[in-house]
């Protein structure tokens, strides 16, 4: 057992704005989510309800705090209180950051970015919920010659995306259910705003990736592949990721006491993705597999 308490903090409002942001990971060394050896931030609050989003502490821009049960000592002596736990076992999920602070970490690995060709990420949750800090942060590590990235859903007014798209080398652009009606009620997705803001940022020449979460029971079918192949044709893109569905996220539901609605869902095999992959590659697209 990993959990025993999930709950919010006091003084938890999100404070995010120009100078301020919350996240709640960093993650150093991905060989994904963009070229070369990157440093992925990931932001804290997400607006969707994607049934397998592998990082649930995303969801909530609040601040929360948990328990693992393996580590608690049952002293009673933090009365759930992080700062005061004698054993590590109470965890606070999520913590505000400055640009001056986050710009301090990230070029710790400026090394491995310049040896490699990598930079950094901006991930989530959804950074365009807090796109005025993330534009900023962004314009500050190309001018200092660090190659940028966003991953989005793009479900947000085209100003805010373009605020955050004009400032990175390059936009992971996330396509989900490509059915109107499903896509809102399951996700709560946007469809026609998301493929208009696809369109307008090609119309802008920011280069655009599009990726493919393949999702048993979702979008893991020819017929959503269809329809994102014929919403791309047009854009005359080069590259397509597709993400394979996974399992790696449900410890992460138990020790924030929600329910993994996908707990039963095997991961797509080999046999499964191939289909899809070569739909994508008959059309013409360099095909990654896994991001």
């Amino acid at each position: 057992m990993i959990l025993s308490v999930a709950r919010h903090t006091g003084c938890n409002d999100i404070k995010a704005g120009a100078d301020t942001a919350r996240i709640f990971n960093i993650q150093r060394y991905s060989l994904n989510d963009g070229q070369g050896i990157r440093t992925v931030i990931f932001f804290k609050g997400c607006p969707h309800r994607c049934p397998w989003c592998a990082n649930p502490e995303s969801l909530s821009t609040r601040i929360e705090t948990v328990r693992r049960i393996g580590k608690c000592l049952h002293c009673a002596t933090c009365l759930n209180e992080v700062d005061e736990c004698p054993s590590g076992a109470m965890e606070r999920i999520g913590r505000d950051v400055t640009l001056d602070s986050l710009e301090h970490e990230v070029l710790k690995d400026d090394v491995f970015f310049r040896a490699s060709g990598g930079g950094v990420t901006l991930s989530g949750g959804e950074v365009l919920m807090q796109a005025e800090f993330a534009a900023r942060f962004l314009a500050r590590l190309r001018h200092l010659g660090v190659h940028t990235a966003i991953e989005t859903a793009g479900d947000a007014p085209a100003t805010r995306l373009l605020m955050l798209a004009r400032q990175s080398d390059t936009v992971l652009f996330d396509l989900k259910i490509m059915d109107k009606n499903r896509s809102n009620k399951i996700l709560g997705i946007n469809l026609p705003r998301v493929l208009e803001n696809l369109r307008l940022l090609v119309d802008e020449g920011i280069k655009v990736i599009p990726r493919v979460p393949i999702i048993p029971g979702y979008t893991m079918t020819r017929e959503n592949m269809c329809r994102i192949l014929d919403v791309l044709r047009p854009l005359r893109l080069s590259e397509i990721h597709l993400l394979p569905f996974h399992q790696y996220g449900e410890p992460k539901y138990a020790l924030l006491s929600k329910r993994w609605q996908l707990k039963a869902v095997p991961p797509p095999g080999d046999a499964d993705i191939e289909p899809l992959r070569l739909m994508a590659q008959s059309a013409g697209y360099r095909v990654t597999v896994g991001g």
